[in-house]
């Protein structure tokens, strides 16, 4: 593995822009199995920001002021239009400060946990680790939020932690414990705190669900390779599903 392109990876310009383009990652599954015409069209959405504050209060937390905050009661009012207006920014690119307070009661409730504080900031812990290895004959890329000294471990916040195991179905964190795995040569486990009732659980995969997660890759790859590899001769806007009910 290169340590210049690690340390490529490692500057989320590159991560994310034509860089890191040139790897597959999880993030692409669920547009190369659900519709391949969305195939790395970037969306924002609330869900996203809060995630994304979330993870650097976490485990970057000097770079929180990276965040444009403005104090307003809705995204509706007037001072909030204005201000991304003046900013030349999307509505999300900005948090509420009553969000930032909502994050902060999970980044409370999660630090303040013995067993997840110990293993999340242990000594040695390296954060943002990016790495690359090929799998199925296809460059894949990913970032871990955190990589100890015997596993990667993924910080997730959720709507209903009691459904986990199905939302890791839906949000392909299957194929993203199976991926992880393949990059860093370490088993994954989810720590998740639930957005409602901080309530807190760590999950590991089962044999089943990384054969699953398996399984989404080799699909999103029969996908990527029909339509958007160098060999590919099809064309994605005549993508078509098919379905016997």
């Amino acid at each position: 593995m290169s340590s210049n392109i690690i340390e490529s990876l490692r500057d989320d310009s590159k991560y994310y822009g034509d860089f890191g383009k040139k790897y597959l990652s999880n993030s692409d599954i669920y547009s190369l199995l659900n519709n391949p015409k969305n195939f790395r069209i970037s969306q924002k959405g609330l869900p996203l920001l809060k995630g994304g504050y979330f993870h650097t209060a976490m485990l970057e937390p000097q770079k929180i002021g990276d965040y444009p905050v403005i104090d307003a009661s809705t995204r509706s009012t007037k001072a909030f239009k204005e201000h991304i207006l003046e900013n030349n920014l999307d509505p999300y690119d900005v948090l509420l400060s009553k969000e930032v307070d909502e994050i902060t009661t999970w980044v409370n409730a999660m630090k303040s946990n013995f067993v997840m504080h110990t293993d999340i900031y242990a000594e040695g812990n390296i954060y943002e680790q990016p790495a690359i290895a090929t799998i199925f004959g296809i460059e894949w890329k990913g970032k871990a939020d955190i990589v100890t000294a015997d596993k990667v471990i993924d910080i997730k916040t959720t709507g209903n932690i009691d459904k986990f195991k199905w939302s890791a179905n839906d949000y392909n964190y299957d194929s993203q414990a199976y991926i992880y795995e393949q990059l860093f040569g370490k088993p994954v486990e989810f720590y998740i705190i639930d957005k409602t009732t901080l309530k807190l659980k760590i999950a590991k995969p089962s044999e089943e669900t990384l054969l699953r997660g398996r399984d989404k890759v080799l699909r999103a790859i029969e996908v990527y390779k029909k339509f958007f590899s160098e060999d590919s001769v099809e064309d994605v806007t005549q993508y078509i599903e098919y379905e016997q009910f």
